[in-house]
């Protein structure tokens, strides 16, 4: 018999357009055995997708969405944290 587990993506974007290239990932992966590494964080030169949208179309389905940013004038151009971070999910069969 098949169970299900989840994989979770995370991928922060240059921009907050679904098709944007994607500039840091992390990967959590729930069908991994407790002693297979977990988590592949975006320590390779490309990402496991080029955007949210490619990961879209792969089956993975988005649970969370960022906000836009709301700058002070006179603060557009500051940089700081990552701000385009997309949450993702999909369930996959591992045999039971």
């Amino acid at each position: 018999m098949s169970e299900t587990r989840q994989q979770i993506l995370i991928l922060h974007l240059a921009n907050s357009n679904l098709e944007s290239p994607a500039v840091a990932w992390a990967l959590y992966d729930g069908t991994k055995g407790e002693n297979e590494l977990q988590m592949q964080t975006g320590d390779s030169d490309e990402p496991p997708y080029a955007s949210v949208l490619a990961a879209m179309r792969d089956g993975w389905n988005v649970i969370q969405l960022p906000p836009l940013p709301q700058y002070p004038p006179g603060q557009e151009h500051l940089t700081g944290n990552l701000l385009y971070e997309y949450v993702l999910e999909r369930k996959v069969a591992v045999n039971g």
